[in-house]
């Protein structure tokens, strides 16, 4: 990280970074959309302006406002603006509808609730009064405006809750995580020190702005005073457009994203997709090794794949400067805040190389949830958040994810991971994703399942092309699927494209 960037990632709260960025490259892009462009100067200004407007709607220092609204230059803008103004956001993803909406306005006991209108055939405004949502305002293509001498001093403590970020679909319930200006900050130096951007950089926004990496990689720009493509609805080939307009050389979101890129690719190989990409970068979800094989060998630019999630924004980071084998089969190394302990089952310390539970503490680590009991389940003694997820340290510092404690399967008190299985089954050609479940069964406790998505054209895979598969590569007798099915697209979120393997157990238990 520049010696600019770090100063910068000392600042004490959001507005704080918006200033001084603003004071340092006043008429540097910071967001561009199709045939638009915001600097970091007019984000501050305009930012100020849209401030004023909400304080005269009676939006004040801790009021609570959400807002479910797509990737736009106005969504950050609203969003800035609360942050000026020291509110309570709450954002929630666009593609939510009544029943998680509700959830999300009751439990944040939201007084505003900032909607785009009628958004990709769905009337937003009127789900909102049919929910009987408070102080709801549409802010799309306007958003309101006043005079900036009526505010407030901008907040000074980076540490109070100013953020409630909803967990989004691996589970069936959503959790309100609370959120810092300095944990968001936090966050985002983890990205911005891995990535190792370059002053000529150019990012990309393409998945919802309301998800907890909207920040994360806001952050990241103000950092080190480089501008992103925002994406209003992401789509392959559409966007590429956009991308090779702006000289995109950083895109990515999440592994699905690497896959959609590699999928367009490959209709024109040794062309390469975007000429000015150098690398893709994302997390969210596991990246098969295979994958990051193939998208540097056909794309001919570096993968750098990290590790997330909504209530720790950024934990690890791939370096595109590291070997292969650390970007192929680790999640990267944590930044010197990030404390990251491997325990066993009751929280005791595990030594390097041996798999366990993942626990983190660091500033980047959330408040705890909007119900204390979460909060307290989540926690340990020593302050250390508990992930739910598996894996180990190596030697070099560099994480290694080896599953999740609810995907591991119980077969005849074995303990099967269902990621090493998922991994061996991405490099067969005629499987396009892959999740492995295990589902209840009376004679075995468990069973493995591979629920399989063929790319087009595939020849149809059965059970024993797949054990065979496997069996070829090595695999243990005792973890081969039981059970194949195959379906023409895994169940996923709407935020990072992230399979949801209780829908599937759901369906095949």
């Amino acid at each position: 990280m520049t010696d600019t960037a770090h100063a910068l990632g000392a600042s004490r709260t959001l507005w704080e970074l918006v200033e001084r960025r603003a004071a340092l490259s006043p008429d540097t892009p910071v967001l561009l959309q199709d045939d638009r462009s915001l600097t970091f100067c007019a984000l501050r200004d305009r930012a100020e302006r849209v401030a004023a407007g909400l304080y005269g709607m009676g939006v004040r220092p801790g009021t609570v406002v959400a807002w479910q609204l797509p990737t736009r230059i106005e969504t950050a803008l609203l969003s800035f603006a609360l942050a000026r103004l020291g509110a309570v956001q709450s954002p929630v993803i666009p593609f939510y509808r009544d029943r998680e909406v509700a959830f999300a306005l009751t439990e944040s006991k939201a007084e505003y609730f900032a909607v785009p209108g009628v958004w990709r055939d769905f009337d937003h405004t009127g789900m909102a009064r049919r929910l009987g949502a408070k102080g709801v305002f549409e802010a799309y293509d306007a958003l309101p405006e006043g005079d900036p001498a009526v505010l407030p001093p901008p907040p000074a403590d980076g540490t109070a809750v100013r953020w409630i970020y909803w967990t989004s679909g691996t589970t069936s319930d959503p959790k309100g995580v609370l959120h810092t200006d300095r944990s968001l900050i936090a966050g985002g130096s983890c990205l911005a020190h891995a990535l190792r951007l370059a002053p000529d950089d150019v990012g990309s926004i393409a998945f919802p702005y309301a998800h907890i990496g909207g920040p994360d990689y806001t952050v990241m720009l103000l950092l080190y005073g480089v501008p992103a493509v925002m994406v209003e609805q992401f789509a392959l080939p559409e966007a590429l457009e956009d991308y090779r307009r702006h000289g995109v050389t950083i895109a990515g979101g999440s592994t699905a994203f690497y896959s959609m890129f590699l999928t367009e690719q490959r209709k024109q190989p040794g062309r390469k997709l975007v000429p000015t990409l150098r690398l893709l970068a994302g997390g969210g979800a596991p990246k098969p090794p295979e994958l990051y094989h193939a998208v540097v060998r056909e794309m001919g630019c570096q993968l750098a794949h990290g590790y997330g999630m909504t209530e720790v924004p950024m934990i690890t980071m791939g370096d595109p400067d590291d070997t292969a084998e650390n970007l192929a089969t680790t999640e990267g190394r944590p930044p010197e805040s990030m404390e990251i302990r491997i325990t066993d089952a009751k929280g005791s310390p595990l030594p390097v190389g041996t798999d366990g539970e993942v626990r983190l503490r660091g500033e980047a680590v959330c408040q705890g949830y909007l119900d204390p009991a979460q909060s307290a389940e989540v926690f340990d003694a020593d302050e250390f958040l508990i992930t739910g997820d598996l894996g180990h340290l190596t030697p070099g510092g560099h994480l290694v994810l080896t599953g999740r404690v609810k995907d591991v399967i119980i077969r005849k008190g074995e303990n099967i991971s269902a990621k090493e299985i998922e991994d061996l089954l991405h490099q067969h050609p005629a499987v396009g994703d892959v999740a492995v479940i295990g589902l209840p069964d009376q004679e075995r406790g468990e069973r493995v399942c591979a629920v399989v998505e063929q790319p087009a054209g595939a020849e149809k895979l059965t059970l024993e092309t797949v054990t065979a598969h496997l069996r070829a590569e090595g695999l243990s007798v005792h973890k081969l699927p039981e059970q194949l099915e195959l379906v023409d697209a895994l169940p996923r979120n709407e935020t990072l494209r992230k399979v949801l393997k209780y829908k599937l157990r759901e369906r095949f238990a």
